[in-house]
């Protein structure tokens, strides 16, 4: 059977995913979340007119004449702070000294800065003339009662989340972080910091696809680890698909005799094992576990290929869940700083240092280890290259596009 393209694959997947039910949590909790309907404001914002300027609350008529030569002396009849109900309001001839953000008095129209004053009290005298409505914030200018707070679908930022609080919103309708499940295969995996026995490795695919789901917006709600018994590795996924959004396994998908997680999902019809005309990555295991028909993705086990696949596959489907677009990390054109081969009919995905030149471009240089299991140079890359299936070779000054990590 020929390969799939990266693309075909990408289809498959996207079409087992809808954005999660909505749920509603306080705004604390909102902040990089997408919201999930439209939300409006229950208040006008300002919801009063208020004072821009430390200063006094006058009729702009009253200091027409004002100067420093000449000022103009008048009674000072209150004292307003923010957060006080004006008591009177000021009549013709007077003044109120006002505090920003206080609510301006009935009957005042302008605020004279106190830097345009000799900040008296009782009695202030005004040295330039102001223009009627100075420094006055009225009400509703910015927001108005009913108007849009944010709309559904936008990723919720620390300054929508400020803007919800003023608007009068204790809380926020959201789409939740997908909860995901992952679980590295294989019994010759150990936990980091625990002695290695001979053909023994640490579990880095569990940490490196935990780090790499919570940094792509979704909840990381189980990690670990299993060998290779199919009743443990069959009892473990049946438990996870009753809990979690995504259940992501990374080795075992590939051709080898025990290749235990391709079997036990193989003989219960749940996925699909397919090859994907893409490097690293190219076997590939998608379907939907249990009765809730959970996502599950059997990723290879070479942490490189584990990574590429997680960009490729894992991360638009979990933008799918949130509500956003599917769409993949964004790319930006690079210039090669040195040749790159690349296998015929397959996109690679190799993996860069770059660097910014004086004209603000990108220039790339590829890592010396291209291998899938050469986790020292996958976490020394900024970027991977993307050469499409029908480019074998490249020449220093190409360009291509790349994702920048």
């Amino acid at each position: 059977m020929a390969d799939r393209t990266v693309a075909e694959h990408l289809a498959q997947v996207l079409a087992a995913a809808r954005p999660l039910p909505p749920v509603v949590v306080p705004l604390g909790e909102a902040a990089g979340l997408v919201a999930a309907t439209d939300v409006a404001s229950r208040v006008d914002l300002p919801g009063f007119d208020n004072s821009a300027m430390d200063g006094y609350a006058v009729r702009a008529a009253d200091i027409a004449a004002a100067t420093a030569q000449a000022p103009v002396r008048l009674p000072v009849i209150a004292d307003i702070a923010a957060g006080d109900a004006p008591s009177r309001p000021v009549g013709p001839g007077e003044a109120a000294r006002i505090m920003t953000g206080a609510m301006v008095p009935a009957g005042a129209d302008t605020i004279v800065k106190v830097e345009d004053t000799d900040a008296g009290m009782p009695f202030v005298s005004v040295l330039v003339a102001t223009s009627l409505g100075a420094s006055i914030r009225r009400r509703g200018e910015d927001l108005p009662e009913g108007g849009p707070v944010v709309a559904a679908g936008t990723v919720l930022t620390p300054r929508h989340v400020g803007l919800l609080a003023a608007a009068g919103h204790a809380e926020v309708a959201v789409r939740p972080r997908p909860k995901v499940a992952v679980v590295s295969t294989g019994a010759e995996l150990v936990a980091p910091g625990n002695p290695l026995a001979p053909g023994q490795i640490h579990d880095s695919n569990s940490h490196l696809l935990a780090a790499a789901v919570d940094a792509a917006g979704g909840h990381t709600a189980y990690r670990g680890s299993i060998g290779d018994h199919p009743d443990e590795v069959r009892d473990l996924l049946d438990r996870l698909a009753a809990d979690v959004d995504v259940v992501i396994t990374s080795g075992g998908v590939s051709m080898g005799v025990h290749d235990v997680v391709k079997a036990v999902l193989r003989e219960r019809g749940e996925v699909g094992f397919v090859t994907v005309a893409m490097q690293p990555g190219k076997p590939q295991g998608f379907g939907r576990l249990g009765e809730r028909g959970v996502p599950f993705f059997g990723l290879p086990g070479n942490p490189v290929s584990a990574f590429v696949s997680f960009e490729v596959f894992v991360r638009p489907l979990l933008r799918r869940l949130m509500g956003l677009e599917p769409a993949g990390a964004p790319t930006t054109r690079m210039r090669l700083a040195a040749p790159l081969r690349s296998p015929a009919g397959r996109l690679q995905i190799a993996r860069a240092t770059v660097d910014r030149t004086p004209d603000g471009g990108w220039v790339a240089t590829p890592v010396a280890g291209q291998g899938s299991h050469f986790v020292a140079d996958l976490a020394a890359a900024d970027a991977l290259l993307l050469v499409p299936a029908e480019v074998t070779h490249l020449q220093p000054g190409d360009e291509v596009d790349s994702i920048l990590l």
